[in-house]
């Protein structure tokens, strides 16, 4: 018999990643976009995504981006 995958709703999964990681989630007309503070960040992320939910981190986010630098 084959493997049953439960898929997980994208509030669920954006959910687990801003707990799990340092990043947030900006909105952008009602879709949600991913900030993240390192490239490494990133990519740490995006694995996590495809191991843990086995989707592709733009199948949740419609984009990703780096965030700004802050000034002092």
């Amino acid at each position: 018999m084959g493997e049953i995958h439960k898929v997980a709703e994208p509030d669920h999964i954006i959910k687990d990643v801003v707990g799990k990681f340092p990043c947030r989630v900006l909105w952008s007309e009602g879709r949600p976009c991913l900030e993240y503070q390192r490239e490494e960040n990133v990519a740490l992320i995006t694995k996590y995504v495809h191991k843990t939910y086995n989707v592709e981190l733009l199948d949740v986010f419609f984009t990703a981006v780096e965030s700004l630098p802050v000034e002092p």
